[in-house]
């Protein structure tokens, strides 16, 4: 219970490219989350999503009634009555450690960029790496690539899992590497066998990232990627350990952590 009452809320939201994360805790733990689409407009994005957070709870009218809210993301100035703001990389540390206090790297792939967060024993970020400014290896270029063989993010993500043998990709440009994939499937080449390759180039990308900061067991993944089995599993392959799971949404964690900062900011 940390002596904070049930009755006072604290909320973390993070406005991405793609979507808007919120989550609110009371001294219990979480007890409303949501994810939206992102709009043009941050600020739009971030009263969306915590508005539709806030209409989870009994008795919590609005944004303001909020104990303390913190905003993150790259969205984070934009969030309506937010007490503070926070980087994302601090925010995913703090959600990671307060899910599971023994993992020590996270990487986070995102809509539009790749972090790699070297953590100490407290959950404070020790070093960090971000990929340059680059679609390949993201989120995006995922979305891309399943586009090209017609299917949902979360087909494609399964993909991989049925193939015989990987198939390289190697064009290390997204546009690049989407004139390679559909000429290999013009080739007839095996379509598993393909995505087998996708998800490794991606994996590869984020493995080398992982490498400037040192890989300190235990490893997760955050982000909305972090839901791509096929992503996971070739990641592994490369890190020869497990990829540990989290036992909340992985691409809650930055909203997460910034809850959590709230809450400790407002025991203060």
């Amino acid at each position: 219970m940390n002596g904070k009452s049930d009755k006072q809320y604290y909320g973390g939201c993070d406005v991405g490219s793609t979507t808007g994360k919120a989550v609110i805790l009371n001294g219990a733990g979480i007890v409303a989350s949501a994810v939206v689409p992102s709009e043009i407009d941050p600020a739009q994005t971030a009263e969306i999503v915590l508005r539709e957070a806030c209409r989870q709870i009994e008795g919590l009218r609005d944004i303001r009634d909020l104990s303390c809210l913190i905003g993150t993301g790259y969205g984070r100035n934009e969030v309506p009555f937010a007490h503070e703001n926070i980087s994302e990389i601090s925010c995913h540390a703090m959600g990671v450690h307060f899910c599971d206090p023994s993992i020590r790297t996270i990487i986070d792939i995102g809509g539009q960029d790749v972090k790699g967060i070297a953590l100490d024993e407290g959950g404070g970020v020790l070093e960090f790496a971000m990929n340059d400014k680059c679609a390949a290896g993201t989120g995006r270029f995922l979305e891309m690539m399943s586009r090209i063989f017609r299917m949902e993010l979360d087909q494609f993500s399964e993909l991989s899992l049925k193939a015989e043998r990987v198939i390289p990709v190697t064009s290390q440009c997204s546009v690049f590497a989407e004139t390679e994939v559909i000429s290999l499937l013009s080739k007839r080449k095996p379509a598993a066998d393909i995505a087998a390759g996708i998800q490794a180039a991606v994996a590869k990308r984020s493995f080398s990232l992982l490498k400037k900061i040192g890989i300190r067991p235990r490893v997760t993944i955050t982000g909305g990627c972090a839901k791509n089995k096929g992503l996971v599993t070739a990641l592994a392959g490369f890190l020869r350990q497990e990829i540990r799971p989290l036992p909340v949404d992985p691409q809650l964690m930055g909203a997460l952590g910034a809850a959590v900062t709230a809450r400790l900011r407002a025991g203060k």
